[in-house]
C-alpha cells in the first residue's frame, strides 16, 4: 500500500489590513481620502461635482474598494483643482496601502462596455508613474463635469501612485458612457492588479526585488 505524499505547502497570503488615510491641504483644496483595498466596495464621497463622485463611486463598486472621500475646493472658479486633487491624494493613500506590493498580482487590465462604448483600460504597479490616455470626448461637458477633467485626475494618480495606466476609449458616442466605462475599466484593472496571488505570497513581482 502506498501513501500519497503531501501536497506542497502554499505560502499565506498577508493579512495584514491594506488600509491608509492621507490627508491634503492646500491654499485650493482640503482633501481626506480613506481606502481599504481590501473591501467590499462600500463608498462615501463628497466631492461637491455629482458626476465625478458617481465616477468616483464606479471606482470603489467595481475595484471593491472602500473608499472615503472627503473634498472642499474652490469651486467657484471651477472644478480642476479638486478634481486633480482628489487624484493626487488617492494615490498617495493607494501607495501607501499596498506598501512595498509583496504577493500582488502587479499587473491587471480590463475591458468594459456600456451601450455603445468601449474602453480598456492597462495597469502596473511598476514604481515608475507614466500614463497614455486615448479618450476623444464628444462632449466638453458631462453635466457640470469638464471632460478634460478626467485625464487631470488619472494623472495626479499615476504621479503619486507611481504606477504605469494605459486608458483607450475604442468607440462611444455619448460622452457620459466613454467615462463611465473608462472609470469602471479602471476600477477593474486596479482590483486585479492589486489582488494578491498566493503563488508568489510574500514575494515581489519583479525580478530586479523591488518596485
Amino acid at each position: 500500500m502506498t501513501t500519497a505524499s503531501p501536497a506542497p505547502a502554499v505560502p499565506a497570503l498577508a493579512t495584514m489590513p491594506r488600509i491608509a488615510e492621507v490627508s491634503r491641504n492646500t491654499a485650493e483644496t482640503q482633501i481626506r481620502v480613506r481606502v481599504n483595498l481590501d473591501g467590499t466596495g462600500v463608498a462615501k464621497l463628497s466631492t461637491g461635482i455629482g458626476f465625478f463622485d458617481h465616477m468616483l463611486d464606479q471606482i470603489a463598486r467595481h475595484g471593491l474598494i472602500d473608499l472615503e472621500i472627503e473634498a472642499k475646493g474652490d469651486l467657484h472658479i471651477d472644478g480642476h483643482h479638486t478634481v486633480e486633487d482628489v487624484g493626487i491624494t488617492f494615490g498617495q493613500a493607494v501607495a501607501k496601502a499596498v506598501g512595498d506590493k509583496k504577493g500582488i498580482r502587479r499587473y491587471g487590465h480590463a475591458y468594459v462596455p456600456l451601450d455603445e462604448a468601449l474602453s480598456r483600460v492597462v495597469i502596473d504597479f511598476s514604481g515608475r508613474p507614466g500614463m497614455l490616455m486615448n479618450v476623444p470626448f464628444k462632449s466638453g461637458m458631462i453635466g457640470t463635469f469638464d471632460s478634460q477633467l478626467a485625464h487631470e485626475f488619472f494623472q495626479g494618480f499615476v504621479n503619486h501612485a507611481f504606477v504605469t495606466l494605459h486608458i483607450d476609449n475604442l468607440r462611444g458616442e455619448n460622452a457620459h458612457h466613454q467615462a463611465e466605462t473608462v472609470f469602471k475599466a479602471f476600477a477593474r484593472a486596479l482590483r486585479f492588479a492589486l489582488e494578491l496571488d498566493p503563488r508568489s505570497a510574500g514575494t515581489i513581482p519583479s525580478t530586479k526585488g523591488s518596485l
